[in-house]
């Protein structure tokens, strides 16, 4: 038998001490393909938001803070509905330093006779719109017509479909891509639409506290700053010029989103740290013990004729394996446990959450075996290291 095979052959010869190692190897490779995993979705979820957000500013009626988070509006698209006068519009293009404006109407449909899903329901403007035209047309060439919606991914609703909201019937024409936060189950269309569907809910008797008549309501500006100008002053401009509406910083709400990410961030690091140490100080252990149990076998196989350095690729061949093995079935379970619950993951976390591309996952995928390998090598060389300095006729007497 040649030496090369004597790894294997070991391995299968004590499968409760292999299985022992390879589940060692697994958990560790559990952690860190897992913890990167979630850390690398958040950071995907949070750079889908700014980049679908794209305004520097928010403007809302004054007692919209009341009804909703901003830091929840912002994640989870729209809660609730809340409406001003659409003259804010034009007030709000009269403060210097507003480079475009954009109004949006927000509507809640109930999961009820009159409605297909619970869905949040946000008027655009077609023309004037920045923020989700853009991502539209991303995903349709046809422009929204009359009682036509865009839908977000999470929508159980696809192209070509109806889309029953308040007893009127919507035409699906685009299925949005995914974002990883609240914006994925929303639905999109034009004012004129929304116009027709706040009066039927109003028929339904829904009542959004509507004063006049809906074709003179909007629910927000979202705002772009014009190079040159401080987006803070110009903040400050908009609370002091437009009269009972409050202003916020788009950028202020992506702080607190990003402070929440880079404290699960550390913890995460933190405790795969913690299971790095522990798991390379148990592997220490056990590949000590694996020499001390083995020294007879190895003195005979000194004596048949193999080299010390030949004996101490044995022992990291056999780590390699181990670890390799423990890798994939870690990487597996870790896999199975973060996919399949993403929108799960996103509910408990209250964070945009977005699984990265199949690349990203595959480089982590690989960098998690490399750790993996790495960590079981380190911890049996010192085992090897041991195994060279043995003397075989030593071993042999001492009868172990």
């Amino acid at each position: 038998m040649k030496l090369g095979q004597l790894p294997i052959k070991n391995l299968i010869r004590r499968p409760g001490r292999t299985a022992a190692l390879v589940l060692l190897t697994a958990f560790l490779a559990l952690s860190v393909f897992g913890g990167s995993m979630v850390v690398r979705s958040l950071r995907s979820g949070l750079d889908s938001l700014e980049a679908r957000l794209g305004a520097d500013i928010i403007v809302m009626p004054a007692t919209a803070e009341s009804k909703v988070s901003f830091k929840n509006m912002l994640l989870q698209g729209t809660t609730g509905a809340f409406y001003m006068d659409a003259s804010v519009l034009d007030r709000v293009r009269e403060v210097e330093g507003v480079e475009t404006a954009a109004p949006q109407t927000f509507l809640a449909s109930l999961k009820a006779d009159c409605c297909a899903v619970k869905v949040q329901v946000i008027g655009i403007d077609p023309v004037m719109d920045f923020t989700v035209k853009p991502w539209i047309d991303s995903s349709t060439s046809r422009a929204l017509g009359e009682m036509d919606v865009a839908v977000g991914c999470n929508v159980t609703a696809d192209v070509g479909e109806d889309l029953r909201i308040y007893d009127l019937n919507t035409h699906v024409v685009a299925k949005l891509a995914e974002t990883g936060t609240g914006l994925d189950t929303a639905v999109y269309c034009t004012l004129d639409t929304m116009k027709v569907l706040l009066a039927a809910a109003e028929e339904k008797g829904v009542s959004h506290k509507i004063t006049s008549d809906t074709s003179d309501l909007i629910s927000a500006v979202y705002v772009k700053v014009a190079e040159g100008y401080d987006v803070g002053a110009v903040n400050n401009a908009l609370n002091g010029h437009v009269r009972k509406v409050t202003a916020v910083r788009a950028r202020s709400m992506f702080t607190d989103v990003s402070d929440s990410l880079t404290g699960i961030s550390r913890t995460v690091a933190l405790l795969i740290g913690a299971m790095w140490a522990l798991a390379f100080v148990i592997l220490l252990i056990a590949y000590a013990m694996m020499v001390n149990e083995r020294r007879r076998e190895f003195a005979v196989l000194r004596l048949l004729g193999a080299s010390r350095r030949g004996l101490s690729r044995l022992m990291l061949a056999e780590s390699a394996l181990c670890s390799l093995a423990g890798g994939l079935v870690g990487v597996g379970i870790a896999a199975l446990a973060v996919f399949p619950f993403a929108t799960l993951i996103e509910t408990r976390l209250g964070l945009p959450y977005l699984t990265p591309p199949t690349g990203v996952i595959l480089i982590l995928a690989a960098g998690t075996l490399l750790a993996t390998l790495l960590v079981g090598a380190l911890a049996s060389a010192w085992s090897a290291w041991r195994l060279s300095r043995t003397d075989a006729g030593i071993a042999l007497r001492e009868g172990v």
